[in-house]
């Protein structure tokens, strides 16, 4: 019987944590761990998007599950991405992450070449294989991996076991309802685009991971709350709100995910360093984006969670 309650809630996507010079930061990983923690959210998506997992080798994803795990201590749901764009590799981070006791592994497609619909269920079944006590999430990002999930692969998907779930981040809202009635109850669907939370909760999403949570946490538990108690009007409103944070943090010269990390230190007091070339760095015309953003969810905060 597969326990799906653990997936249901604010599962932020969690960041990657660097030092200054520029590699993983153990003491990051934790300290953002432990926040994690202590705001209550249901668990945390490793080593994903946020996590610059394409940028990353096997070794620095490990060292990052292997803190996350320490200073989760059980109190978090943990899901581990281990997609890379090999088979061998990626199977290697599934033992890894089942060795440590992870709650499931994810991954998304291979990327580059479009490869056909039984060879992407090729490649997530041998995944899943390496982790055969560990549940499997697969990751549907098409407008960053360049494939689709289809219901024809959903369906093939669904004969593996350890399947109990879709992370959804493609946009249309629609997708989710799609994979809902599919699906039915036996398995979770994710939402993933933050910008339309709301609607993906309302049309069959029962879990939520997302790039944005972590640097405001509080307002996503707080929409969640809303929708359960029937409070549509409240959850607009901060979606709204949540909204314009992200517009706001889109609109700077370095990457998001470079301003969500200066925003937590402003507001949080956490220390995560920057974000890994390519990926643009912040320049110093970007702090003022920062310090009005890092503004926005303060005010949000105080006129929302009453």
């Amino acid at each position: 019987m597969k326990n799906l309650d653990k997936y249901k809630g604010i599962i932020p996507a969690f960041y990657a944590c660097y030092d200054r010079e520029g590699e993983i930061s153990p003491e990051g990983v934790e300290a953002l761990t432990k926040y994690f923690v202590d705001k209550g959210v249901k668990g945390v998506y490793v080593n994903g998007s946020s996590g610059e997992c394409i940028y990353q080798s096997v070794a620095d994803r490990k060292l990052v599950l292997e803190h996350v795990m320490k200073a989760a201590k059980g109190k978090l749901t943990v899901i581990a991405h281990v997609a890379c764009n090999n088979t061998k590799d990626s199977a290697e981070l599934a033992r890894h992450a089942e060795s440590l006791g992870v709650d499931a592994i994810a991954a998304i497609p291979p990327i580059y070449f479009r490869l056909p619909e039984h060879a992407i269920a090729q490649y997530w079944n041998d995944i899943s294989a390496a982790a055969p006590n560990t549940d499997f999430i697969i990751y549907n990002i098409p407008q960053l991996a360049g494939v689709a999930l289809t219901t024809s692969l959903f369906a093939e998907m669904r004969k593996n076991p350890r399947v109990v779930g879709v992370k959804n981040s493609s946009m249309p809202v629609q997708d989710i309802q799609m994979f809902c009635a599919d699906a039915g109850e036996n398995y979770v669907i994710f939402n993933g685009p933050d910008e339309q939370f709301i609607s993906g909760r309302i049309i069959g999403a029962e879990g939520a991971i997302g790039g944005t949570y972590g640097v405001m946490p509080e307002l996503f538990l707080k929409m969640d709350e809303c929708i359960r108690s029937g409070d549509l009007k409240k959850a607009k409103d901060i979606q709204y709100a949540v909204d314009a944070v992200i517009y706001k943090m889109c609109s700077a010269h370095g990457n998001m995910y470079g301003v969500i990390k200066a925003i937590l230190k402003i507001n949080e007091n956490l220390e995560l360093g920057g974000v890994r070339k390519p990926l643009p760095a912040l320049t110093e015309g970007d702090m003022g984006i920062v310090e009005e953003a890092a503004g926005m969810i303060r005010a949000a905060k105080e006129k929302y969670l009453n």
